[in-house]
């Protein structure tokens, strides 16, 4: 069957001909580059979701619980999603060049990701353990938390751009417009308030499971590296979250550094570590 060929490589090579043209819209605007960029995102995303629905049905688990590297690639095609459905709001807004990519690290990053099945998400063990729906609520609260950080990150890069832009005292011929500054942060501050409660009670979520495994045959060590490397970076995405809310009138170019580095060190801490163990199965225990 021919879905059974679509791989990693065919929505991945998608993405970076998207990314491509997507770059090229710094050159001057037009209505055939955005044309091709979106059309080149909805091709990757035909063929990223035809490669889940096979994986979900041979492992016979949704993709966020078939495997770190199925989830990995759920969080990428949420991404996508989400950018698509933006331009098509705003043609002129050039979500693509920071969207994309991220898209492509997260697609890249799950090709060194074990495929085998989470040990505690198994179907056996969740019937046995009436925790299914305490898995699904743990992964999906990490993806849309996650989403959040990645929005964040993009939104906080995009403010730093345009006021670098302005203090410069760019045209706004020179490449393509960015939302105002003030739109900016206000974008920015939503994305962190709104993703660090959601990704906080996927956390929660995983550590209750995690206790639970402990009292099974499966075990979970909560000295593994990733879920160390996790907990860090959740504390300071927790810590910017406090600073934010309690801050009344913080400098909103310093709000925008600080989530770039909050933001950065998470995702980086959560992919960096998954690669370089090359299960990452951990992550989806807790």
């Amino acid at each position: 069957m021919w879905m059974e060929k679509v791989s990693v490589f065919c929505f991945l090579a998608s993405y970076v001909v998207a990314t491509a043209f997507a770059f090229l819209r710094f050159r001057g605007q037009s209505r055939l580059n955005h044309t091709l960029t979106v059309g080149a995102s909805i091709a990757g995303l035909f063929a990223h979701s035809v490669y889940l629905l096979v994986r979900s049905r041979n492992v016979d688990l949704p993709p966020l619980m078939a495997s770190s590297h199925d989830w990995l690639l759920v969080l990428a095609w949420v991404a996508v999603l989400i950018y698509l459905f933006l331009t098509m709001l705003d043609w002129q807004l050039p979500l693509g060049a920071f969207v994309l990519p991220v898209v492509l690290v997260l697609v890249s990053a799950s090709r060194f990701i074990s495929l085998e099945p989470n040990q505690l998400v198994s179907a056996q063990e969740l019937s046995e353990k009436a925790a299914r729906g305490w898995v699904m609520l743990h992964v999906s609260m990490l993806i849309f938390g996650i989403v959040g950080v990645i929005g964040g990150l993009i939104l906080a890069t995009m403010y730093l751009i345009q006021h670098r832009r302005l203090k410069q005292k760019q045209g706004m011929q020179e490449g393509v417009a960015l939302p105002s500054l003030a739109r900016l942060a206000r974008w920015n501050w939503w994305a962190i308030v709104v993703s660090v409660p959601t990704l906080s009670l996927g956390m929660a979520a995983g550590v209750l499971l995690g206790i639970v495994a402990k009292r099974t045959a499966t075990q979970l060590s909560f000295s593994d590296p990733l879920v160390v490397g996790s907990g860090i970076g959740w504390v300071v995405m927790l810590g910017l979250f406090c600073w934010l809310v309690s801050t009344k009138r913080a400098a909103a170019k310093q709000v925008a550094l600080l989530t770039v580095w909050a933001c950065g060190f998470l995702l980086l801490t959560i992919v960096g570590l998954q690669v370089l163990t090359g299960s990452g199965h951990k992550l989806l225990a807790g």
